[in-house]
C-alpha cells in the first residue's frame, strides 16, 4: 500500500533541500549511528533513510548494498506520517500495508521494521533510523527509546551541517563584503588624493599653489629647528610681465606663467617645493639648504629661464633669497626675500640677490 502525502510535504521537502544532504558522500559519524543502532537493537540491516518526492535515499546503511528504493515502497514514508512515533512493524507480512510490497515479497526480504522518524526543530520528519530484519520479532521498550536518541543525533548531525554550510556562506559573504570595503577604501583613497591634488595644485600651472606653499614652509621650518639645519626661501618674480600681458594678450601670458612654472620645477632640486605664489610670482622652498646653495640654485633657475626658447619674446626672472637665523619665522623668512626681491627689480631684473641678515 502506497503512504498517504504528509500534510505538510512542501515544508518538509523545502527543509530537506535546505540540508543539502541529499547524494552526498559517505560519513564517518551518521556511518556510526547506524552500526549502534544494528548493534543495540540485534538488527542485520539499519539505515538513515531520506525520503523525497520520489524514492528514499539512504545516507548510511549496515547491511544493504543498495543506496535508495522508491518511495512508493519505502517503509520510512509511512513512518514519516506518524513524526512522534517509532513505527514498530512486527511482521510485514501479516500487515496489510506492506504484505505485497516488493522488499516483503523479494529482496530484501523485510519482516520487522522499526523506524524512528528524523524531525527537525521546526517539526518537519525528513526520513528515519531504521533497524530492519528478515525475521518477524519485537523490540523491547529500551531499544525504541535507545533509537529515538540515536534518531536525535543523526538529526543534530544535520543540524550541525546546516550550521557550517551557513557560517560558510557568512564567510564568503563577509569576505565579498570586505573586498567590497576595500575597493571602496581603495577608490576612496583615490579621490581624496585626487581632491588633495587638486586643493594644493594651481589650476593654470600645475605646480603647487599658495596654500600648499605656506603649509611646506612652516613644515619645513619645523624640521630645520627640530634638525637645526637651515631653511632658505626663493620668491621669484617674472619681469616686466603685464607689459608682455598687454602686449601678447592674456592667452599669451597664461602660456608663458604654465612654461615657467615647468621649467623652475624641471631644473630645482628633486626634494625643492616649487609653488606658484600668486600672479606672476613664484616661490621655492629649499630645505636643508643654506646661503650660498641658495644662491646656486637660483641662479640656476634664473639662467634656465633666460636661455628658454619664448614663442612671443624672451622672458627673465628676478629672484630674492633668505635662509633662516636663530629664531626667523615664516613671516620674517618671506619678509627678507621680498625685500632681496625688490632690490633686484630696483636694478632692473634678470638677476638674484640675497637679503642681509645683519
Amino acid at each position: 500500500m502506497k503512504a498517504a502525502i504528509p500534510h505538510n510535504e512542501a515544508a518538509r521537502l523545502k527543509a530537506l533541500r535546505d540540508y543539502a544532504i541529499l547524494d552526498t558522500l559517505d560519513e564517518q559519524a551518521y556511518n556510526d549511528i547506524t552500526t549502534l543502532a544494528s548493534f543495540i537493537c540485534e538488527a542485520p540491516i539499519a539505515l538513515i533513510s531520506l525520503v523525497d518526492e520520489q524514492r528514499q535515499w539512504f545516507k548510511a546503511r549496515v547491511g544493504i548494498e543498495a543506496t535508495q528504493t522508491p518511495r512508493e515502497h519505502a517503509f520510512c514514508a509511512h513512518a514519516i506520517l506518524q513524526p512522534q512515533d517509532v513505527m514498530v512493524v512486527n511482521d510485514a507480512q501479516s500487515d496489510v500495508r506492506f504484505e505485497d510490497n516488493p522488499l516483503v515479497t523479494g529482496d530484501p526480504n523485510i519482516r520487522f521494521y522499526a523506524g524512528a522518524p528524523l524531525v527537525t526543530p521546526r517539526g518537519d520528519a525528513l526520513g528515519t533510523l531504521c533497524v530492519i530484519d528478515c525475521k518477524p520479532r519485537q523490540l523491547p521498550a529500551s531499544n525504541l527509546e535507545a533509537l529515538r536518541a540515536l534518531a536525535r543525533q543523526v538529526v543534530a548531525q544535520m543540524e550541525l551541517r546546516r550550521v557550517i554550510m551557513e557560517l560558510d556562506q557568512k564567510t564568503i559573504e563577509l569576505r565579498d563584503y570586505q573586498s567590497q570595503l576595500e575597493q571602496a577604501q581603495k577608490r576612496l583613497e583615490v579621490a581624496n588624493a585626487s581632491l588633495k591634488a587638486q586643493s594644493v595644485t594651481d589650476t593654470l600651472t600645475k605646480v603647487n599653489n599658495r596654500r600648499a606653499f605656506d603649509e611646506a614652509l612652516h613644515r619645513e621650518l619645523a624640521r630645520g629647528i627640530r634638525e637645526k639645519k637651515p631653511v632658505s626661501l626663493l620668491l621669484i618674480d617674472i619681469d616686466k610681465f603685464k607689459a608682455y600681458n598687454d602686449t601678447f594678450g592674456h592667452l599669451a601670458g597664461d602660456e608663458a606663467l604654465r612654461q615657467v612654472a615647468q621649467i623652475l620645477a624641471a631644473r630645482a632640486r628633486p626634494f625643492d617645493f616649487v609653488a606658484r605664489y600668486g600672479g606672476e610670482e613664484f616661490a621655492v622652498v629649499l630645505a636643508r639648504t643654506g646661503v650660498e646653495e641658495a644662491m646656486v640654485v637660483a641662479e640656476r633657475l634664473r639662467l634656465a629661464i633666460r636661455n628658454a626658447s619664448w614663442t612671443s619674446r624672451a622672458i627673465t626672472i628676478s629672484v630674492g633669497t633668505s635662509t633662516t637665523g636663530p629664531d626667523m619665522d615664516a613671516t620674517t623668512l618671506i619678509a627678507q626675500a621680498d625685500e632681496a626681491l625688490y632690490r633686484v627689480k630696483e636694478l632692473g631684473g634678470n638677476q638674484v640677490a640675497h637679503a642681509n641678515h645683519a
